[in-house]
């Protein structure tokens, strides 16, 4: 039998831990998830302790807990973007292994410091799809994302040339206040991705821990993303691996492409950037809802990859325009001004201008053909713009037809939102052939990426 000491750490022991999460079917709400919490810390109350951190601006408390003692500090937030909720399972489970593995907890050498939810005001706007993930439609229909000045993970402070944000919000506040007393020589806030494959973000290049990212990834039968990243700025360190870089490095590059560097809609930094003064290495990892079977598929097709550039920009841009028109013709209507609305206002244009952004890098490709992956990832590209910032749009105007506050002109234009969305919704689904991944296996890359960061911390 293996003494637990010495095979703490190791790449053995953590694709075992990663590869052991039970199953899991839902999502826990903002509420369950604090009250699982509760009853953790309810059993052992000399582990793990609670600080109240900040308020949210509907009024609820923003929570840190801390768990064990040791010579590194990490740092774990969830709900930094409140749709991408993954993360409550992996922080339950990590809470869980420290409380009831003392070998674990005590070998780690480490202060754990754990925000369940960032952001529980917009966690709760999403809770509608938690019971049943798998549902993709029900996604579809209950999905929000903030508008970029909501975000928790983007309202840090940011000033360079012309762009200048300080409107942190209580919630980014209480994170900094997170970052600022546990000085994270490790910090993971918890995201994830809606489709294709894993990825990881990496704040400076750490080649000892690829191969580990991989192999997790690899154990648990989750592909990784081999198709468009998410921004052409990054710096790609591995297959799937990337440099964070800064907001910096982003505003010159799209200035040298000659885009607006900072258009409307931009927000802040990013915690990262925050965490970067106390030395941190901050680690993203990347988990789809939604499997893809082409995610990895790097054979080409016969597709020219700047003609498929182009294809996407052109959707993109009649996305968009589309989606500016309805609101244009409610904007002096509407009454009730929700976080559903604001969101919709700001992404919809987005969509416009990543189009042309598109097309753009188009005029620049040679003639290479693309891979599968590259395909596919571009049509989903299309189809997460359209669905998400479209979703959006129909629940905020059929807030106001439900409220009994929508003109003559509200309705007809909720209609015909009704009838855009389920067209692009039966045409996404009709095209993709994606299926839900068992949670058990993403949150057991999250927590096995997490494992292997922090063993690297005891190398780098």
């Amino acid at each position: 039998m293996h003494d637990p000491a010495t095979t703490l750490g190791t790449a053995e022991d953590i694709l075992r831990r990663a590869g052991a999460v039970p199953d899991q079917t839902q999502i826990p709400t903002v509420d369950e998830l604090h009250e699982r919490i509760e009853r953790l810390r309810a059993e052992h109350p000399d582990l793990l302790t609670l600080e109240r951190i900040g308020t949210s601006r509907l009024g609820e408390p923003i929570r840190l807990y801390h768990l064990g003692s040791g010579a590194r500090s990490t740092l774990i937030v969830g709900a930094v973007h409140p749709n991408e909720p993954i993360g409550s399972l992996t922080i339950l489970h990590l809470i869980e292994q420290l409380l009831h593995d003392d070998s674990f907890r005590d070998g780690l050498d480490t202060a754990w410091h754990i925000v369940p939810c960032a952001d529980p005001d917009g966690m709760r706007l999403n809770e509608g799809w938690f019971a049943d993930p798998s549902d993709r439609e029900r996604y579809a229909r209950e999905f929000f994302r903030p508008a970029p000045d909501e975000q928790v993970e983007w309202t840090f402070p940011f000033d360079y040339k012309s762009a200048y944000f300080d409107a942190m919000m209580p919630e980014t506040q209480a994170l900094a206040r997170a970052i600022d007393s546990t000085r994270p020589d490790l910090y993971v806030p918890l995201h994830n991705s809606e489709g294709g494959g894993a990825y990881f973000y990496l704040s400076r290049p750490l080649p000892e821990l690829y191969p580990l990212l991989h192999q997790v990834t690899a154990s648990c039968g989750v592909p990784l993303h081999a198709g468009e990243a998410e921004g052409a700025h990054f710096t790609v360190l591995d297959e799937a691996i990337y440099e964070m870089g800064t907001l910096q490095g982003a505003y010159d590059w799209a200035e040298a492409q000659g885009f607006d560097p900072y258009p409307p809609g931009s927000a802040g930094d990013a915690s990262t950037s925050y965490a970067a003064k106390y030395g941190t290495l901050s680690l993203i990892a990347e988990l789809p809802q939604f499997s893809d079977p082409t995610a990895d598929d790097t054979s080409p097709t016969s597709t020219i990859y700047r003609d498929a550039l182009r294809e996407s920009g052109d959707l993109l841009i009649e996305t968009g325009t589309t989606l500016v028109k309805l609101l244009e013709r409610v904007e002096s209507q509407v009454r009730m001004d929700t976080a559903l609305l604001r969101a919709a206002r700001v992404f919809s244009p987005m969509a416009v201008t990543a189009g042309e952004g598109n097309i753009a890098r188009a005029d620049a490709e040679d003639d290479r053909f693309a891979t599968v992956a590259e395909v596919s990832s571009l049509e989903g590209l299309v189809d997460l713009h359209r669905l998400r910032w479209g979703g959006m749009l129909l629940r905020a105007l059929q807030a106001e037809v439900d409220a009994g506050l929508a003109s003559p002109e509200v309705r007809n234009t909720t209609r015909d939102a009704h009838r855009i969305f389920g067209a692009w919704l039966r045409e996404a689904t009709a095209r993709r052939h994606s299926s839900p991944i068992p949670l058990a296996r993403v949150v057991g890359v999250q927590y096995g990426a997490i494992l292997a960061a922090h063993a690297q911390l005891e190398r780098d």
